[in-house]
């Protein structure tokens, strides 16, 4: 089965699953967090690994836009499973359009650095905190669902999805480890949600889980770019990838 044929495949799946789930039994907490992190997320998140060749596309930020109004639209009209979908892709895009702009790998560590500490202060003490908790419907329509059994869902916030995209475009960029990169995302969140569960706290920021999602499964690699950039740079030579 060639690429396209495969993300034809993955995405009919997962829209599959958004159809069917509602009309299920519900099943207990822990089964819908082991599915969450077992199944759904990694399915959902597969379609934006097979469509990983497209982060070079040209016109990345107005396909993004794109999708971003769609999803509105389709939210007015309560077409839900596809505004979220629209969402996600939005995001995806957006993210790949942003990823042009780092010239070097080190741009993208720097970034998984700083973020997570942002994002734990937002969730803890910041504007997340407040939207989770006092506006739960604009959390809604600013993050990205995942349908459990039954009809529940579990919700990812929109600048969750926008660094997971780059941080896997940036593993295709510069030459990492893309699977292992992708492997090591999911993985991250799927250990965000059962410790959310775990601790039963209102969420658990998710961005310090996908930095290292990155940059554990390219760490050698990592370091010795920079090892390497360093030297070059101090004699004037230009960097190169």
């Amino acid at each position: 089965m060639g690429r396209p044929a495969a993300l034809l495949a993955a995405l009919a799946a997962v829209v599959g699953w958004y159809a069917v789930a509602p009309h299920l039994g519900g099943v207990s907490l822990w089964w819908d967090i082991t599915l969450l992190s077992v199944a759904i997320i990694p399915a959902v998140f597969s379609v934006v690994l097979l469509a990983l060749p497209l982060w070079s596309t040209r016109g990345l930020l107005p396909i993004g836009i794109a999708f971003a109004v769609l999803a509105l639209a389709l939210a007015r009209v309560h077409l839900d499973v596809a505004s979220n979908f629209a969402k996600l892709a939005a995001m995806v895009f957006l993210a790949w359009w942003f990823l042009s702009y780092f010239e070097d790998v080190s741009w993208v560590v720097l970034v998984a650095a700083i973020i997570p500490w942002v994002d734990a202060y937002s969730v803890w003490r910041g504007p997340t905190k407040t939207i989770t908790t006092q506006h739960e419907n604009v959390f809604s329509a600013l993050s990205v669902g995942f349908v459990v059994p039954g009809g529940g869902a579990a919700r990812l916030g929109l600048p969750d999805v926008l660094f997971l995209a780059l941080f896997l475009a940036a593993a295709a960029r510069f030459e990492l480890r893309v699977v292992w990169t992708w492997v090591g995302l999911v993985v991250g969140l799927g250990l965000t949600i059962v410790l959310a569960t775990w601790f039963d706290v209102n969420g658990l920021p998710a961005l310090p889980a996908l930095s290292l999602g990155f940059l554990v499964p390219n760490a050698d690699l990592l370091w010795k770019r920079l090892r390497e950039r360093g030297p070059r740079e101090t004699a004037g030579e230009p960097a190169r990838d």
